[in-house]
């Protein structure tokens, strides 16, 4: 991948202050997968995007070989780099990814879980946050959430996750919006990367994910990601900060609203 598709990421963004930037390309030109291979620490080795067969699935062949078919772009980059940060997690989606293909093959369409699996494994974000923050949060009251309870994010941590998400903010939108899954203020996480890892992991299964445990985020709305949310009339466009539909609903820890 060339310096200039690299150069293109800001490494200093809120988002990606706590990621693993990639200093390590120096000044020759590797690929993303011999890259990652050589500075990485994840439980699967990167490989060119060329070894995947044409009629293998691409989480089928990654379950199977313990490699992943790797592009030399942004999108890649960024999945390697997950693999890296949150090696139980990737380890995990992939796993459910594999027993879903077992029991039902590659279909047109890919049913609720597998459809659940990709949004989490491209959107996702993890959010830990008072209680107050997220009755706000899954009340779609943006008002209460940004506004009455900001001195509130002070006590959050909002990780991002997916590879998708984190490849668009390269480029960042008022619109663009996470799928935050919740992670109790109890749990004894902090911002301890091994143990965010493993609490995700272990919470994830088809059951879990065919619920659709997701929250709407947009990202740009957390206060002190974006220079521009410091005036709250940010908040009133009603195309990103929508309201909650009627037929919604959303359970954590065992409760649904």
């Amino acid at each position: 991948m060339s310096h200039a598709r690299l150069a293109a990421v800001n490494w200093l963004r809120p988002w990606l202050a706590e990621w693993p930037a990639p200093q390590l390309w120096g000044d020759a030109l590797h690929s993303v997968a011999e890259c990652l291979n050589e500075h990485g620490a994840a439980p699967v080795r990167f490989v060119p995007h060329a070894c995947l067969p044409a009629e293998q699935a691409y989480e089928q062949f990654i379950f199977d070989t313990g490699t992943v078919p790797t592009r030399d772009n942004l999108h890649d980059l960024f999945n390697g780099l997950c693999w890296t940060r949150f090696p139980l997690t990737k380890a995990r989606l992939n796993e459910l990814q594999a027993e879903q293909l077992a029991a039902s093959g590659v279909q047109g369409l890919r049913g609720p879980v597998r459809d659940a699996l990709t949004v989490f494994d491209e959107n996702a974000a993890f959010l830990q946050a008072p209680p107050l923050l997220w009755e706000a949060l899954v009340a779609r009251d943006w008002q209460q959430l940004f506004i009455t309870l900001r001195p509130l994010w002070g006590q959050a941590t909002l990780t991002l996750f997916g590879h998708a998400l984190l490849e668009k903010l390269v480029s960042p939108r008022k619109a663009i919006t996470a799928h935050v899954f919740a992670v109790p203020v109890a749990a004894d996480i902090g911002a301890k990367r091994d143990a965010l890892d493993a609490f995700v992991a272990a919470r994830l299964s088809a059951d879990v994910l065919r619920r659709k445990p997701f929250v709407p985020l947009p990202v740009l709305g957390v206060p002190g990601w974006w220079a521009e949310n410091e005036d709250f009339s940010f908040y009133d466009d009603s195309a990103v900060f929508r309201p909650r539909s009627a037929h919604h609903s959303f359970e954590l820890c065992g409760k649904t609203r």
